[in-house]
C-alpha cells in the first residue's frame, strides 16, 4: 500500500478527532511503528545531499519545529524520509502552555491556527529524550534543537533563558534554532527589534564561541523570524544577522494576520496561522532576506508548503533548505518524498 493511499485512509479518522487529540494519537502510533520496524516499509527519498551551515543534509526537506516539542518522537519522524528533523521549542522549565482548546483546523484553507504557548516538559527532559533516540545515538542524520523562553520570564531577561537552553542542548545538536517569533508567548516578537535583537545575538555568539571551545565542536545557530515584518524590519534583521555572523535564518514562523481566512470557521481564534495562507507571506520575506543577505548566510524556507512545486518556490525565492509542518498534516508523509523528488529534479 502506498504512503499516499495509507494516509488517505487514515486522515478521515484523525480529522474526526479534536486536533490536539489527533496529534496525541498520531505521534505515539508513529513511535510504536518505528520501534516495531514497521516504518522500514516506508520508501525513502533518493539521496540529494546539500551542504548548508557546514552540515551535509541527506536531502533538503526537513521537519519544522513544533510537531515534536519534547523530542519524544524523533525516531518515528525520522522514518518519514526527512533530510533533517527539528524538535522543540523547548524552554528552561516545564510549562503547560495555554489553556485548551488551542489548535484549530481550517480545512478549506489548508491551514491551522495554534496558540500552544511553548508547552513542554523543560530542557532537562528534552535532552534526555534526545539522548534516548536511536537517531541521535547512531548519528543517523541532522538534528536541529529549537529553544525559547518561559512565558513567565520577563522579556528583559529573555536572553538568560536562551543562554540556559543553549548550554543544555549544545552537545546534542547538529544545529540550534533560536525562536524569537512565536506569536503565542507575550512580547516575544519584541526580540526581533533592533537593540533587543542586537543584544541577544551578541550574547548568543559569545556563548557559542565558549561552548565550541568547551566541546571542541562548532554547532551552528539559526534564528527563526516571523512573516509579519515589513521591508525595514527585514533590512534591520539581515544587518544584525550579518554583523553577528549568525549561521542561518529560518523564514518564517506563523502569522497573526487573518486576511486570507476571513469568514471561515475559527478564523478569529487567537494564535499563529500556518499552512497555505502563509505561503506567499513567507516567500516575500525570503526574497527580501535573500536580497539583503547576498549569500552571507543561508535561508531555510518554511511556511505553507503543500506540494513539491511549493518547495521549489521557496528555493527559487532564495532558500537553501525547506521545512514542512502543516502540509504534513494535510497531505501526509507522501509530501516529504514529493518535495524531495521535485527538488532533486531541478538541480
Amino acid at each position: 500500500m502506498s504512503d499516499k493511499l495509507l494516509y488517505a485512509l487514515t486522515r478521515p479518522l484523525l480529522f474526526s478527532l479534536d486536533p490536539e487529540t489527533a496529534h496525541n494519537v498520531a505521534l505515539p502510533a508513529l513511535k510504536h511503528a518505528a520501534a516495531c520496524g514497521l516504518t522500514s516499509l516506508i520508501a525513502r527519498p533518493q539521496p540529494d545531499p546539500r551542504t548548508v551551515m557546514g552540515i551535509t543534509f541527506p536531502n533538503p526537506v526537513g521537519l519544522a519545529a513544533g510537531l515534536d516539542k519534547d523530542g519524544a518522537y524523533i525516531d518515528g519522524l525520522a522514518a518519514l524520509g526527512f533530510g533533517f528533523i527539528e524538535v522543540g521549542t523547548v524552554t528552561p522549565r516545564a510549562q503547560p502552555g495555554n489553556p485548551q482548546p488551542r489548535i484549530f483546523r481550517l480545512p478549506a484553507a489548508n491551514a491551522i491556527i495554534n496558540r500552544m504557548g511553548f508547552n513542554n516538559g523543560g530542557v532537562d527532559a528534552f535532552v534526555a529524550n534526545v539522548q534516548a533516540s536511536k537517531f541521535y545515538q547512531n548519528k543517523e542524520g541532522v538534528l536541529g534543537l529549537n529553544i525559547g523562553k518561559n512565558a513567565d520570564t520577563p522579556i528583559e531577561h529573555a536572553a538568560d533563558d536562551y543562554l540556559h537552553c543553549l548550554e543544555k542542548v549544545y552537545p546534542y545538536a547538529s544545529y540550534v534554532t533560536v525562536n524569537i517569533s512565536s506569536p503565542n508567548t507575550k512580547n516575544l516578537r519584541q526580540l526581533q527589534g533592533g537593540s533587543e535583537l542586537d543584544a541577544l545575538l551578541s550574547k548568543l555568539k559569545d556563548a557559542q564561541r565558549r561552548l565550541a571551545d568547551q566541546h571542541m565542536r562548532y554547532v551552528p545557530i539559526a534564528l527563526k523570524i516571523a512573516p509579519d515584518v515589513d521591508s525595514e524590519q527585514v533590512k534591520s534583521i539581515a544587518s544584525a544577522l550579518v554583523h553577528h555572523k549568525m549561521d542561518a535564518v529560518i523564514a518564517t514562523n506563523t502569522t497573526i494576520t487573518r486576511d486570507a481566512v476571513k469568514g471561515m470557521p475559527h478564523a478569529e481564534e487567537t494564535g499563529g496561522l500556518s499552512g497555505a495562507p502563509v505561503f506567499e507571506m513567507s516567500n516575500t520575506v525570503i526574497r527580501a532576506l535573500s536580497a539583503e543577505l547576498k549569500g552571507a548566510l543561508p535561508i531555510i524556507g518554511v511556511g505553507g508548503i503543500l506540494s513539491g512545486k511549493d518547495a521549489q518556490a521557496k528555493i527559487d525565492a532564495g532558500a537553501s533548505l525547506v521545512q514542512l509542518y502543516t502540509g504534513l498534516i494535510y497531505r501526509g508523509p507522501g509530501l516529504v518524498k514529493e518535495c524531495a523528488a521535485d527538488l532533486r529534479k531541478v538541480r
